[in-house]
């Protein structure tokens, strides 16, 4: 059952790939409505050696995260995002579960120098026992974010808030960070890649543990255009979790090493 659904998923992911320029030209969307309204429409679909989170490693077995999104076109109110994200994992050679179902509502607003966001996102765990026996979890997160897009490497600083009550599955805590990013953009044979650097410090305060703690990541990918709208990037990661995310009575988190491959499409 579980390759049933990991090949569904992966086949659902292709066929709108393959499908869906075709469709859409047919029904005149991408030289007409879509293109001229300004909404854009993107999948992605990443594979990874471990499901990482927040310095959390939620699960220790390859995983594939397919995830679909609409955006609204650029305009003076802002712009609005809709999207639903996946995690399934691929092996079952550890005991943790991390089927999860994310629904996302992100509104951004753009200055000259920065964009605010705010948004909520609703978790889906199916495979979750929360405390009072029940079958299944779920979780409700808030969040507001500032990124200075004129700076060199990009800092973005977020709040996320998770009011979900542990008693449903959810983390009743809060988490911020603060992400760094920059690109490096070579030519390797006329085709035009680049370099991605990334990296994140996040503290943990008593989201899904007790006490405080937090992470830091290090990344770096390399994107590659495989087709007009079509990237795939190659990736390689380090965690280091610290604090009560890192203490052996609680968090019991790692160092962690792990990859993957990252795929987007933008139809």
């Amino acid at each position: 059952m579980k390759t049933l659904k990991t090949g569904l998923i992966i086949s659902l992911f292709l066929a709108t790939l393959s499908l869906g320029p075709v469709r859409a030209a047919e029904d005149g969307l991408l030289d007409g409505n879509l293109s001229t309204s300004g909404i854009e429409v993107s999948g992605e679909l990443a594979f990874n050696s471990i499901y990482m989170w927040r310095g959390i490693m939620l699960d220790g077995d390859a995983v594939v995260q397919p995830g679909f999104y609409v955006r609204s076109p650029e305009s003076k109110f802002g712009r609005v995002k809709l999207g639903v994200w996946f995690n399934h994992d691929l092996q079952n050679q550890d005991s943790l579960r991390s089927s999860e179902t994310d629904y996302i509502f992100d509104y951004t607003y753009s200055f000259p120098s920065l964009d605010l966001s705010t948004g909520f996102t609703y978790y889906d765990f199916p495979d979750a026992v929360p405390p009072d026996g029940s079958s299944g979890g779920f979780s409700r997160e808030a969040y507001g974010g500032i990124t200075f897009n004129k700076l060199l490497l990009s800092p973005a600083i977020y709040y996320y808030y998770d009011f979900g009550r542990k008693e449903d599955g959810g983390g009743q805590g809060s988490y911020t960070v603060l992400n760094l990013s920059h690109s490096i953009p070579f030519v390797v044979s006329k085709y035009n890649l680049s370099l991605d650097l990334s990296g994140h410090v996040g503290y943990n305060n008593k989201q899904y543990y007790r006490g405080k703690g937090g992470d830091a990541a290090l990344g770096a990918g390399v994107t590659v255009p495989l087709l007009k709208n079509l990237t795939c990037k190659p990736n390689i990661n380090y965690s280091v979790p610290w604090g009560n995310i890192s203490d052996k009575n609680n968090g019991n988190q790692k160092n962690r090493l792990y990859g993957g491959v990252y795929m987007s499409y933008i139809f």
